[in-house]
């Protein structure tokens, strides 16, 4: 097994969503692009939330998540795992979030993109209630979650409703 490593943030000193996941997928890690599965439906839910029209140019999608105050990144920064499944992943270190929110103090909301990314999140970060943090656990945008999805983007919808009123 491998030792696998994350990728730096999505992030400018405009957003004021974080969103994380837990770790990259392989096919995320292969091409070294964010949620680069054309099963997972980051994306499309992203998009559609937007009333935007999709993209699948990477550079064009980090652009759009930028003008929309979103940045994205990874609860763990490396760890090893077979495959691409949560459950697979072993030994985890996670990323400097003292350092990010010490750099980017405008973000207000961090939404946990499954599970995974926000049980991770509690065992090693904790839940700070001196910040002034809001945290949202949504369901997994993951193909490995067979929800469907339309009640992925209903729970995805009425989280952000709430977080952009305040942007």
């Amino acid at each position: 097994m491998n030792l696998l490593s994350s990728f730096l943030p999505i992030i400018d000193e405009r957003s004021r969503i974080l969103i994380l996941g837990s770790m990259p997928g392989v096919e995320s890690l292969r091409l070294q692009q964010y949620y680069a599965n054309p099963r997972n439906q980051f994306w499309r839910i992203l998009y559609e939330l937007f009333n935007t029209q999709a993209s699948q140019v990477y550079e064009e999608r980090v652009s759009f998540i930028k003008s929309n105050k979103i940045a994205v990144w990874d609860v763990i920064d490396n760890c090893y795992r077979v495959g691409s499944l949560d459950s697979n992943i072993r030994e985890e270190k996670v990323n400097d979030f003292s350092a990010l929110y010490k750099a980017y103090p405008d973000i207000k909301t961090v939404m946990f993109n499954g599970g995974k990314a926000y049980d991770t999140y509690k065992k090693w970060i904790g839940f700070d209630p001196t910040t002034n943090l809001t945290f949202h656990k949504l369901t997994s945008s993951s193909p490995a979650n067979t929800k469907k999805y339309e009640e992925k983007l209903r729970e995805w919808g009425d989280k952000f409703y709430g977080a952009t009123q305040n942007i």
